[in-house]
């Protein structure tokens, strides 16, 4: 199958910062830093924090820095979420202070709140959410702001009320970009497709969903794809392996499942392999889970996806935590602030009215690539 993949410049600088081990652009430095973070777990402990959230994972050591920084995610279990929690962690240790790490039970927003009043009660100096609804955590975060509390949002966002302001993976239309050219070249440029998102509410999925939807309907190159439908597997294993079963009896013609989600493509991309289905896949996906499913051919179930590098985007949650708390940004675009060894980064106006941290661009994951990052990450 041929490839004509949007960011085929992009993850040929990338890899080649990889192999080479140098490179001056952000996207080089975030690619590369996996690679770093890799070899220094053989020399670290992983960050300690318990599955169902009910612990916090705290360094042994006072914080020469000082500062208590808290991390949210969407939930137990996660792998991304996992590696994002790692990245934090050290960011956090690196500056000298103390990380706080919570997964809630479930990926909802009614146990990320019991989690956030928690947190208040700790008197943490700042809270970083990935959140599970754009609007239901508002009360609960401005509670958090009334205290003292610096709120910021990574991976998935929170409204603008409850966010000073967003750390993002890469740009939503860059996002929504590459994963419409994948959909259109693995489908050869017509037929029926399909989405398997993670939760309804998740701002980030949505987001990426809506670009993909305006892509399409702005440019009559794609006029030949068929949405057939967005499907919720509320990044629940059984649950998207039920719904990808139930996508492919419902839709006999359609020839791609796009995943935007870990969980979701993961799921989805075994039951197309188990199946020996016709049906391809792309999406994003961790290169650690997805290696098998990578190929070229009728043995293979994913072509190729995308993704960043989880570790570093919770770094920069960190990072960016640190700056509000002492004061060197308010969230404000315009303003700049050295994330530690990721180098200097920007705040810009989100396309929500707010105001964002981009880490960098989306990179590709190819049968070519996948063997040397499947370590990585």
């Amino acid at each position: 199958m041929k490839k004509k993949i949007l960011c085929t410049i992009l993850s040929a600088v990338m890899a080649a910062s990889l192999l080479a081990g140098c490179g001056n652009s952000k996207e080089e430095q975030t690619t590369a830093s996996a690679v770093e973070e890799t070899a220094a777990e053989d020399q670290e402990e992983a960050p300690e924090a318990d599955a169902a959230g009910g612990e916090e994972a705290e360094p042994e050591t006072d914080a020469a820095g000082g500062g208590t920084y808290a991390l949210v995610t969407k939930s137990a279990g996660n792998p991304f979420n996992e590696k994002e929690a790692e990245g934090f962690q050290k960011a956090v240790e690196a500056i000298g202070g103390t990380a706080i790490i919570q997964h809630p039970e479930s990926a909802t927003a009614d146990a990320q709140i019991t989690v956030i009043q928690s947190l208040i009660s700790q008197n943490v100096d700042s809270i970083c959410i990935a959140a599970n609804d754009e609007n239901a955590l508002q009360a609960a975060l401005e509670e958090a702001a009334a205290a003292g509390i610096k709120v910021c949002s990574v991976d998935s966002t929170v409204n603008v009320a409850s966010r000073l302001v967003h750390v993002n993976q890469a740009g939503v239309t860059e996002i929504g970009q590459c994963l419409v050219d994948a959909v259109y070249d693995i489908t050869g440029g017509e037929g029926q497709w399909a989405v398997l998102s993670a939760t309804s509410q998740a701002a980030n999925q949505n987001a990426w969903i809506e670009s993909m939807k305006e892509i399409i309907e702005s440019d009559s190159k794609y006029a030949g794809l068929e949405l057939v439908e967005v499907a919720y597997g509320d990044d629940e294993p059984q649950k998207s392996t039920d719904v990808t079963q139930a996508l492919l009896q419902n839709y006999p013609d359609l020839k791609v499942i796009c995943a935007p989600t870990t969980v979701g493509i993961a799921a989805a991309a075994k039951v197309l392999q188990d199946q020996n289905s016709s049906v391809k896949l792309t999406g994003l996906g961790l290169p650690s889970e997805m290696a098998e499913y990578i190929g070229d051919d009728d043995a293979h179930s994913c072509p190729y996806m995308f993704l960043w590098n989880p570790i570093d985007l919770g770094r920069l949650g960190a990072y960016t935590s640190a700056a509000l708390v002492n004061g060197d940004i308010t969230g404000a675009a315009g303003e700049k602030f050295t994330a530690g060894d990721m180098g200097e980064y920007e705040i810009v106006t989100a396309g929500d009215g707010g105001t964002e941290i981009i880490l960098g661009a989306p990179f590709a994951f190819t049968p070519e690539n996948i063997e040397e990052w499947k370590v990585v990450y």
